[in-house]
């Protein structure tokens, strides 16, 4: 493709992008800065149409980009990297979004799939770290006679809370006991590998203690196994006002099979989690996205250095991806930054 061609494309994309609307050769003369005559810019648009970059709608005379034209267009014609200033006013404004640092990881990641969403006017999207099956501490706290409440310190530092019916009755002093024993003996341990201890030491505990602990570790198990889908989505709403994503009855009904079932979002945001940067898929040139109108724009974020997740904004194939993707690429920076110093 030469020069020419590559400029007519650029406008035509950035026309489309700004204005929704099929773009002809008076627009792309308007726009482009080419001295070229209607007839030549027609010949190039044929051209590009032949090759797959653009596409005739039945009902206009002007063109569209098709996926193979966004892909061009996002990977050699943008320039998404906005000025020193502007880029630091940016940070400054995702940091308002994002809170301060004392909120505790999982309420920083829900922050963050807020302000992917906020920020972009689509839908922000967070793979959350896989939660560790291990724990850092327990404790019971006595409800009544018979009902306790065992929480759960993971080592990433959430708290996770399951209310235990048990046969006995047990005292304040028991239930420190109790747990004193299995955090000095398990602590780091995964529950499924505490189990199995559990069933080597039991005949050297009391009876009631040997209930509590058992009761202890199924109920363990049960909350680190209940966060299945690890995907947290914020302003899918927001997409059902975007035209290109919700024209008709079939394109909301796969819209929300998206979220719903949330399948293909895990793909694809696992995918992106092992390379580097900003990753860009497009529906209908990837695979991984379902809707041939939609887009997705990631990045991987870190703790301490090392990978744990992605965050993404989900949109049409039709945004601003000058703007957007400096938006995603700052937030994972930023959310990477406050879970390591937390």
């Amino acid at each position: 493709m030469d020069e020419r061609a590559k400029t007519l494309l650029k406008t035509l994309i950035e026309r489309y992008i700004a204005e929704g609307q099929p773009v002809g050769s008076r627009t792309l003369s308007k726009y482009s800065g080419l001295d070229l005559s209607p007839a030549t810019i027609r010949n190039v648009m044929s051209d590009l149409e032949e090759m797959g970059f653009i596409a005739s709608p039945h009902t206009s005379a002007g063109r569209i980009p098709t996926p193979r034209g966004y892909r061009l267009f996002v990977d050699s014609m943008l320039t998404a990297q906005p000025l020193d200033g502007d880029r630091t006013a940016l940070a400054g404004r995702i940091q308002g979004e994002l809170g301060g640092q004392q909120q505790g990881p999982q309420r920083m990641i829900s922050a963050a799939a807020r302000t992917l969403s906020n920020m972009s006017q689509f839908a922000g999207v967070v793979m959350t770290p896989r939660r560790a099956q291990s724990f850092r501490q327990i404790e019971f706290m006595r409800l009544s006679e018979k009902r306790i409440l065992l929480i759960i310190v993971t080592p990433e530092g959430d708290v996770q809370n399951r209310i235990i019916q048990t046969e006995l009755p047990y005292t304040p002093s028991q239930l420190v006991e109790a747990a004193n024993f299995i955090n000095t003996h398990y602590a780091g341990m995964r529950f499924d590998k505490v189990r199995e201890h559990l069933r080597g030491e039991l005949q050297a505990l009391r009876i009631d203690m040997s209930q509590l602990m058992q009761a202890a570790v199924e109920a363990g198990s049960t909350v680190m196994d209940e966060d299945d889908d690890h995907v947290l989505i914020s302003g899918e709403r927001k997409l059902l006002e975007v035209e290109d994503l919700a024209s008709s009855m079939d394109k909301l009904r796969r819209l929300f099979d998206v979220f719903e079932q949330k399948t293909s979002l895990l793909q694809l945001l696992d995918v992106s989690s092992h390379a580097e940067g900003v990753q860009i898929f497009i529906g209908g040139e990837s695979q991984l996205v379902p809707l041939e109108d939609m887009a997705v724009i990631t990045a991987p974020y870190e703790v301490d250095g090392k990978i744990v997740g992605t965050l993404g904004v989900i949109g049409p194939t039709r945004m601003a991806y000058d703007r957007v993707i400096p938006i995603v690429d700052i937030t994972a920076r930023l959310l990477s930054s406050a879970l390591s110093q937390n």
